[in-house]
């Protein structure tokens, strides 16, 4: 019988079963397709040794007009900027006391039992929540204890809030933050700290000069999801909600400020507690007194309530493993606090100077004429040499720097001020509302007759998830919507339209522009822009979007990857809470593939040779570097779908298989594994299976490698996969061929 070639149709398909799809491929993990042919995905490194904290959710690169080059990287926990190796801390400042206002404690102190290594630092109102930093100066040594000035006078990560006026560290080593070792567990932004004992009891001491700085608030790790129609469980419990009664001789009145409950332990200052229907934040804690609370928050209605009546914890605290999710109440879309929002940053560069935002937070600048470590600023801020502030936005969804004409735009801001004096905007955020600064002046935000400040307002949608620059226009995603955003200039200078609904977009990072084009993953279905909307057809689409985490799904970022005409979705799958696969689209040919990888941001090469991406162990990597896993080895396999004889019932009998594979590196000995399964049904578990290696013995004057495999395997169906697990290994698929005849019907 002549030699039968093994074509296969490039692309993975998971949307039709293995028996229908023949002669095509349904299974892979760490392959791409070039050409139509499948080949082992190149592999990553570290960008540098620096390990930074918390989740990075969002990269930015630019060059200074000296040819330096910067990185931004925001966390959940820092902003940086890396010159060079380093990364250079540039968290911005929400808060600095007066000298005298910090005092610390050791009220737990236990020769004992050594994990009681606690000091208590006293700042009324310090604002605080857990994971929160803070630096300390002209502290003296506490007491008669070993907690030296030296010690105190640091930056630390508070580890619990006590109340509204107190708070816990754990005392350290002398070291910088950034210096210090990352953990394992480092998911949840652990530091490694070398802690000093305590060996004195202390109250309030420290010196009569303490300051405390306060960076701004950290935020989550892990997306809080809302609590209305079909969110939570039915009747408005979780297994560990937190719940507690009123105790306050009679109940509290519709203005009472001050609430004492029966038990208020897990309760932080700044949670939001609910009672009845009513919403209120909490302000500071004394054992079971909650103080200068807030009520009526987020559109619910101030009244009386009586002793004995349930209080539960919130969504969106402190202890989020405590928080109660209700039914019918449409409450955490908008609670907008440090401690509720899972932290994702946008950023583009002023000239020389960057932008940057946290999403529902405020807008920051950091000016390059400064030391690379000094720290970002509110744009607000008078301090910055920018000019006359009028009417600055303070709460923005995302800030860009439109290239083409060089405003700044905020998108889902807060409104103007009261007028052209104002030098804030009114603080309440509008989240269908656009707003843009005079031409070249990131500060002048009041529209006049002689600037080109102004607003637009978006008409559908409930708020603004994304808006991303092509060369010609800006698009505007809303939850249900799609808008383009131009340039007209005077007197306008923007004008928006509307271009489709029933859109939807699964994140704010689930876009990405690819020239003129722009990709993105929705809710249920992949999409494409290019002059209009079209759906994307996608042949592992239920794989995907079955197996996607909804809970994390604000986590989903987009890629390109335009050395090789790909566009990458990283996302949570069912069974984790952070970015552990990926699907990728490749637009010329038009074809998909699937894997495993964590990355929880991405930026395609441009000022970088490689594309850079962060990974969930909190490191920068440079992408499509070498052939292995960050110096380890990297596994890859595909699978195909069953190939039969042309009738399918009868069997046939496989003598011979001869390889045919292009190894595309230097490296001689290395090998990948070809696997040839047989069965009989469809339904049925693989009967026989005949693992060959294919080894490479030299590349000159070609690639020479293992010639053949004879075989015996007999079935009605056939599987090929290939699989390498060698640390230097890059390999690419052809045409094998096998010597397969006719072996009857039984």
């Amino acid at each position: 019988m002549p030699l039968t070639d093994l074509k296969f149709k490039p692309g993975i398909n998971k949307e039709i079963t293995p028996y229908s799809e023949e002669n095509g491929w349904i299974d892979c993990d760490k392959i791409r397709f070039r050409f139509g042919f499948p080949e082992k995905l190149n592999g990553w490194q570290k960008n540098t040794n620096a390990a930074f904290l918390g989740q990075c959710r969002g990269l930015h690169e630019w060059v200074a007009l000296n040819g330096t080059h910067f990185l931004g990287l925001g966390t959940g926990q820092k902003f940086y900027i890396q010159e060079g190796a380093a990364f250079n801390d540039i968290t911005p400042i929400r808060q600095t006391t007066s000298a005298g206002d910090v005092k610390f404690s050791i009220t737990t102190f236990n020769a004992n039992v050594p994990a009681t290594a606690f000091v208590t630092v006293t700042d009324a109102n310090h604002g605080c929540v857990v994971k929160d930093f803070v630096s300390f100066s002209g502290a003296a040594t506490l007491g008669s204890s070993n907690i030296t000035a030296s010690v105190l006078n640091q930056e630390y990560q508070i580890t619990e809030v006590v109340d509204g006026n107190n708070y816990k560290v754990l005392p350290r080593a002398v070291a910088t933050i950034q210096s210090i070792t990352v953990s394992s567990s480092a998911v949840t932004g652990g530091l490694n700290q070398t802690a000093v004992q305590p060996n004195a009891t202390v109250s309030l001491g420290g010196g009569n000069s303490v300051v405390g700085v306060y960076q701004i608030g950290t935020g989550l790790n892990t997306s809080v999801f809302g609590t209305g129609w079909g969110a939570g469980l039915w009747g408005g419990t979780t297994d560990a909600a937190l719940t507690t009664t009123l105790n306050d001789s009679g109940g509290i009145s519709n203005s009472d400020t001050t609430i004492i409950l029966t038990n208020a332990t897990g309760i932080a200052a700044n949670d939001f507690i609910l009672i009845g229907l009513e919403l209120i934040k909490v302000g500071s804690i004394n054992t079971n007194t909650l103080s200068s609370c807030v009520r009526a928050q987020f559109g619910t209605t101030a009244a009386a309530h009586a002793d004995d009546t349930t209080v539960r914890l919130a969504t969106g605290n402190a202890n989020q493993a405590n928080d109660f999710t209700g039914w019918g109440l449409s409450i955490v879309s908008g609670v907008q606090t440090a401690s509720n929002n899972l932290r994702i940053w946008t950023q583009d560069n002023f000239g020389e100077d960057l932008l940057f935002n946290d999403r529902n937070g405020p807008i920051f600048y950091w000016d390059r004429s400064n030391s690379v470590n000094t720290r970002g600023k509110f744009l607000y801020d008078s301090t910055l040499n920018l000019g006359t502030r009028t009417s600055v936005p303070t709460i923005a969804v995302q800030v860009m720097l439109s290239d083409r004409d060089r405003h700044v735009i905020a998108f889902g801001a807060d409104a103007l001020g009261a007028n052209s004096g104002s030098t804030n905007g009114n603080g309440v955020q509008d989240p269908l509302l656009i707003r843009f600064s005079s031409q070249e002046n990131p500060v002048e935000w009041y529209p006049t007759a002689t600037n080109t400040a102004g607003d637009l307002r978006i008409s559908s949608g409930s708020t603004i998830i994304q808006a991303i620059e092509t060369r010609q226009q800006i698009l505007v995603f809303t939850d249900v919507s799609i808008h383009a955003m131009q340039f007209l200039g005077p007197p306008f200078t923007f004008g928006i339209n509307l271009i489709s609904e029933n859109i939807t977009i699964a994140s704010p990072k689930a876009a990405v522009a690819v020239d003129d084009n722009v990709f993105w993953m929705g809710t249920a279905e992949f999409y494409a822009f290019s002059g209009s909307v079209q759906r994307i057809p996608c042949t592992v689409r239920d794989y995907v979007f079955d197996d996607l985490n909804i809970s994390q799904i604000d986590k989903v970022i987009a890629g390109a990857n335009v050395s090789f005409s790909e566009v990458w979705w990283f996302y949570p799958s069912s069974s984790s809470s952070e970015n552990n696969r990926y699907v990728v689209y490749n637009y010329v040919e038009k074809v998909w593939f699937i894997g495993t990888l964590g990355r929880t941001a991405w930026l395609d090469r441009g000022i970088s040779q490689q594309p850079l991406a962060t990974g969930s162990d909190n490191f920068l990597f440079n992408q499509e570097v070498g052939a292995q896993d960050d110096g380890a080895a990297m596994t890859s396999f595909i699978e195909s779908g069953d190939m039969r004889m042309p009738s399918g019932n009868q069997f046939s009998f496989i003598s011979r298989i001869i390889p045919d594979i292009n190894f595309r590196e230097n490296v001689n000995n290395t090998s990948i594994n070809l696997i040839m399964q047989a069965k009989n049904f469809p339904g049925q578990a693989n009967q026989t299976s005949d693992t060959n290696s294919v080894v490479k013995t030299s590349s000159n004057p070609v690639d020479v490698y293992t010639t053949d495999f004879q075989t015996r395997l007999r079935g009605r169906s056939f599987t090929l996969k290939l699989q390498s697990t060698d640390a230097n290994v890059l390999w690419r698929l052809g045409i094998p061929r096998i010597d397969i005849r006719p072996d009857g019907r039984r």
